[in-house]
């Protein structure tokens, strides 16, 4: 029989813990509690995790790093350190001078998953890490009043121009996208594949419970035209249920329901077995879309950042598209699970409550379903002289070469039916104090340049049925008029985005406090309650940050 596996850490004298020990190979465990003497040495806390999976609950380890138990095979195991979360590190945008650098462009993103994260994180009682907070997805979580389309293009174009809430030296330049909605029924057919991590670290309440619940609210909204397959990996992957009609709910339900987590985790091997499903089940004309519910913590087979991105973006030209559902804590890989929606033509959500699976799966269903618009891009070319300087808020991820924007081969973002999408710039008019040194040698901008335009905004997308691309060009006029409520709403989410990042470097004196005023000041109609929820967790926030 192989010896127990134990990973070993201090606790604390006079109180009670847990001794847990799994016999590596043999699927046993066993545990009891210990009370310690009031003057007894420290005992030490024993925990592992077979990769089989033989224990069923976890003992929660200190953040950042913990040690983790990795297999090669059934007789050979080995430990590893590794952060238990994981997240990219992207550093803010740069401060761009017009003279210099006058063209912006990025790839739209209609991911909302770090506003949940970072939900999740505050209503726990913890500041998020700074790399979990992406900005342009803290701002895309709310629905604004945007202008539908009325030109037969899918999306609708908003701008608008107002000082900045944290610098009275500059103006915030609001450009909003609103595609065209559409109801479920009006959809076409979907064939939707379930992909389901059954691994042994989704075995708590925040992972496979928390998934099966969430599918069976999409279950409801089926329709007999469309299809569902169930696909799962722990140590292996199977199929659960073949292609299915919309109309046979009880038997897609009983499916959902055998599901229980134990194992290792090879993902990649999953993934490949739904794109298998979804080209059986696949639909002409329709929707083909594959849904991966995971905490994104692959450890068994093709694992790389790489390869697995490049297997979502080479399967992505068969036209079933990835979608990402993101659930667990302590080992989220939310880097993964961003960057494979991404690659994958979908979008990326994080589910902490029920609450949010009805939001995603329920409310924007359509959105997160249908496609209106592909590769969306845009460019933002500022007039030298109007503007001097500019940053764009958020995207860091997102960003393009000039050359991109009329690439068709390059791909961008998705945007599915009622999306929409804000984008923040931060500008610095002429003549007024700006972040940059002035040039010693700086070339004068041409004088015949009197235009009142402050940029032209120009989008480029392909249709959702395929083609080339097609051009929007809008020029954007310089007027400032008194700001919105939902730009002083998007304004206010930026800076409670950049203040937890922590730096305070373009915020400056605005404190969690005046962030929670405006916002509370800028809430107007908020049927859903979002934004009145915003306010609290920003209260929240403050508290934890004293």
């Amino acid at each position: 029989m192989s010896r127990p596996l134990l990973l070993v850490r201090p606790v604390a004298q006079g109180f009670t813990v847990t001794l847990l020990v799994a016999l590596a190979g043999c699927g046993l465990s066993s545990s009891r509690d210990i009370a310690t003497p009031k003057h007894a040495a420290p005992v030490a806390e024993l925990q592992s995790e077979p990769v089989q999976g033989a224990l069923s609950k976890r003992m929660p380890m200190p953040a950042p790093m913990a040690m983790r138990l990795v297999s090669q095979d059934s007789a050979a195991m080995v430990y590893r350190s590794e952060p238990r979360e994981q997240y990219a590190n992207l550093p803010d945008n740069p401060v761009h001078r017009v003279a210099e650098t006058p063209v912006s462009t990025f790839s739209v993103d209609v991911d909302t998953g770090s506003y949940a994260n970072v939900r999740r994180f505050l209503n726990q009682g913890r500041l998020p890490p700074a790399d979990a907070v992406r900005l342009e997805e803290m701002v895309n979580y709310f629905p604004y009043n945007y202008a539908l389309p009325t030109d037969g293009s899918p999306f609708g174009v908003t701008t608008e121009v107002a000082t900045t809430p944290w610098n009275p030296h500059t103006q915030l330049l609001r450009i909003g996208i609103k595609a065209s909605d559409r109801s479920v029924a009006d959809l076409a057919p979907a064939n939707v594949v379930f992909l389901v991590d059954v691994s042994g670290s989704m075995d708590r309440r925040e992972g496979l419970p928390l998934v099966k619940s969430t599918l069976k609210l999409l279950v409801d909204q089926l329709r007999d035209q469309d299809r569902v397959s169930l696909v799962v990996y722990a140590g292996e992957s199977r199929v659960v249920l073949e292609p299915t009609s919309g109309r046979d709910k009880t038997k897609i339900r009983n499916a959902i329901d055998q599901l229980t987590a134990g194992g290792s985790t090879a993902g990649a091997s999953g993934i490949e077995l739904a794109y298998q499903m979804a080209r059986a089940g696949f639909i002409d004309n329709g929707i083909n879309r594959i849904l991966l519910a995971t905490d994104g913590d692959f450890n068994v087979g093709v694992s790389d950042f790489d390869s697995l991105k490049q297997m979502a973006a080479d399967q992505r030209k068969s036209g079933v598209s990835l979608t990402t559902l993101g659930f667990g804590v302590d080992n989220y890989n939310e880097h993964l699970m961003e960057q494979l929606a991404d690659a994958g033509d979908g979008n990326y959500a994080y589910i902490d409550n029920l609450r949010e699976a009805r939001k995603v799966l329920v409310d924007q269903l359509s959105s997160t379903l249908a496609v209106v618009a592909r590769d969306v891009k845009l460019q933002v070319e500022f007039n030298p002289a109007q503007v001097s300087e500019y940053r764009l808020l958020g995207y860091e991820n997102r960003a393009l070469k000039r050359e991109d924007f009329n690439n068709d081969n390059v791909d961008a973002g998705e945007i599915g039916a009622g999306h929409t999408v804000t984008a923040l710039y931060e500008i610095v008019p002429k003549g007024h104090k700006g972040w940059l040194e002035p040039l010693r040698y700086a070339t004068a901008p041409a004088r015949q340049n009197t235009s009142t335009e402050l940029a032209m905004l120009r989008v480029r997308y392909k249709p959702a049925a395929g083609g080339d691309s097609q051009l929007i060009e809008r020029p954007i006029s310089t007027e400032s008029t008194k700001a919105s409520d939902d730009l002083r709403f998007s304004a206010a989410v930026a800076a409670f985005a950049q203040q937890l990042k922590g730096d305070g470097r373009y915020t400056g004196s605005m404190s969690l406090q005046d962030t929670a005023a405006l916002a509370r000041s800028a809430r107007g109609d908020d049927p859903f309650g979002l934004r009145n929820e915003f306010v609290q967790l920003v209260v929240l926030a403050q508290s934890l940050k004293h």
